[in-house]
């Protein structure tokens, strides 16, 4: 059984595509159902973010696993299959780990260097691991692209020369307006985003952040964190939006809603009731839209949306520190691709030791028939003196073995010990268990390719908010 990853992201489809395909936990929920529903899958998970839905599930077989995938896909964006694969990447077995890791990295992110990434990766597999939905294989991949993407944000500047989406957005909003210092902006969404926004606003100096959030306790615990720190905020209901649009002179959208928050009439309301024209940026953070695309055409309006946010230069990490980056998912790849061939040729190992364990303790009975006088003490020393000889012959091309099957190929090692000392495949797949973690050989598909950009951290927020 391999991994295969099918995915649309920011890099292979348009918003318009993104935001038929986005999700929310529920939908994500039955996406996995739904997959887990084929016996050609037998785990699966999806990673749904602002700029992605990628699932990522444990296959028997590539062109049967990649059929299903795509048609639970299908019928939840409501795209025909072939409009779908258009915008769709796939990567399978050593590809598809290669993109995890570039993934939760963030550097496969609009964003080089976006810090929001390893949280939603790590969201996406306690959703799955609470839904059963995860095994052996998912377990261990996603634990270690975690690890990596927590090596990238130590080791490399990364995260100092990129920047989030919050920021960039910020950045423009700041900008527009001359300054951000002593403005007062609102904050639609009280999740991980919306503190980051928060987060960032306080440290743009802004002098009061109203929050506005569906749950309104959650709202109060945001703005409850916010006077914490020295500022002026407070809590309302989605009802109470045209109100505070009167005053504010920025607002950041990050709702993961499925339609639009803001409407063109609460905008149009809020902006009606001030005393004078104003200008009043708008960061729709939102995927799909937070913020109907009406609004922009307002004047003294200006919305900030992802595909804006895309095309700014300070989107982009340093490039010294992006290679530094790659260099270290490069090698966290290999490592881990090493280890699970290695673990696909123990089982075979230790079937040969048991097979050479079962020869011993026969030909022990057999003297123990043909010497039934050998007192227990020869005895004793015959059958130690047996076994180190069987264990000396063994060490040295059970050691070897292993070692040529971490190298890329290396699964032959394993089929030709079998053929060698006559092992049952059935023998070997009991030692083995149920969920032994294999990657496969990538097939021979050219059209299936790794990713080849390669980043990550959490915000200080995130456990306030949640």
């Amino acid at each position: 059984m391999s991994v295969l990853l099918f995915g649309v992201s920011h890099r292979s489809a348009p918003v318009s595509v993104l935001e038929q395909l986005s999700t929310d936990e529920s939908d994500q929920a039955k996406i996995v159902e739904q997959v887990l529903q084929s016996s050609l899958v037998t785990e699966a998970m999806v990673l749904s973010t602002c700029n992605r839905v990628e699932v990522y599930a444990v296959v028997e077989a590539f062109h049967g696993g990649l059929s299903v995938i795509g048609q639970v896909l299908s019928e939840h964006s409501g795209m025909s299959l072939q409009d779908l694969t258009r915008y769709a990447y796939v990567r399978y077995a050593e590809a598809a780990v290669e993109h995890l890791f570039a993934v939760a990295s963030g550097l496969d992110s609009a964003v080089i260097g976006e810090q929001q990434v390893l949280g939603q990766v790590r969201r996406a597999y306690a959703a799955a691991e609470e839904n059963h939905a995860v095994g052996r294989t998912l377990h261990e991949l996603s634990q270690r692209a975690l690890s990596v993407g927590k090596r990238v944000h130590t080791e490399t500047g990364i995260d100092a020369a990129g920047a989030s989406v919050v920021s960039v957005a910020l950045d423009i909003a700041d900008s527009k307006l001359g300054s951000l210092a002593g403005r007062t902006a609102v904050v639609i969404g009280a999740g991980s985003m919306g503190s980051l926004a928060a987060k960032h606003l306080i440290r743009a100096g802004v002098e009061c952040v109203h929050v506005v959030n569906r749950s309104l306790p959650r709202a109060k615990r945001l703005a409850d964190n916010i006077r914490e720190l020295g500022i002026e905020a407070d809590a309302f209901p989605f009802d109470h939006l045209p109100p505070l649009l009167t005053d504010a002179d920025v607002v950041v959208s990050c709702t993961g809603a499925v339609r639009p928050v803001v409407s063109l009439a609460d905008v149009h309301r809020g902006l009606a009731h001030g005393q004078e024209p104003k200008q009043l940026v708008i960061c729709d953070l939102g995927m799909p839209r937070d913020v109907d695309s009406a609004v922009a055409g307002l004047p003294g309006v200006y919305v900030v949306d992802m595909e804006r946010i895309q095309r700014e230069p300070s989107a982009r990490a340093a490039a010294a520190d992006a290679e530094a980056a790659r260099t270290i998912v490069a090698a966290e790849v290999a490592n881990y691709l090493a280890g699970q061939r290695m673990a696909e040729v123990t089982p075979t190992v230790t079937a040969l030791r048991q097979r050479a364990a079962d020869v011993v303790e026969a030909e022990l009975l057999r003297l123990d028939n043909r010497l039934p006088g050998l007192d227990a003490a020869h005895r004793d020393e015959v059958a130690k003196t047996v076994r180190r000889v069987v264990d000396k012959l063994l060490h040295a091309p059970t050691v070897r073995v292993k070692q040529l099957a971490s190298a890329p190929g290396g699964d032959s090692y394993a089929e030709a010990l079998r053929e060698l000392f006559e092992l049952d495949q059935q023998a070997v797949d009991a030692v083995a268990g149920p969920e032994l973690p294999l990657v496969a050989d990538r097939d021979d598909l050219p059209w299936i390719a790794g990713g080849d950009e390669f980043r990550s951290a959490t915000s200080d927020f995130d456990k306030a908010a949640e």
